[in-house]
């Protein structure tokens, strides 16, 4: 989940798996899979970069140990 923030300032964290689209109006709206949309002060280059970190964290593999069974 990322966090983002409406634009009366009160932030809410968004599973970014549903995120169909984002488009500027000018204020950055995130429509979902479900057709739910949200207005956020957030530019969509930035929740990009959240999603991203996001993912990053989710894929870390550095962290695994992989055994040496030989």
């Amino acid at each position: 989940m990322i966090e983002v923030t409406r634009l009366n300032g009160v932030s809410f964290f968004l599973n970014c798996e549903l995120i169909e689209m984002m488009e500027i109006t000018p204020d950055t709206v995130i429509t979902l899979r479900d057709g739910k949309k949200f207005v956020v002060k957030e530019r969509p280059d930035e929740i990009v970069k959240k999603i991203i970190e996001h993912k990053k964290r989710i894929f870390d593999l550095s962290s695994i140990i992989i055994k040496d069974n030989n």
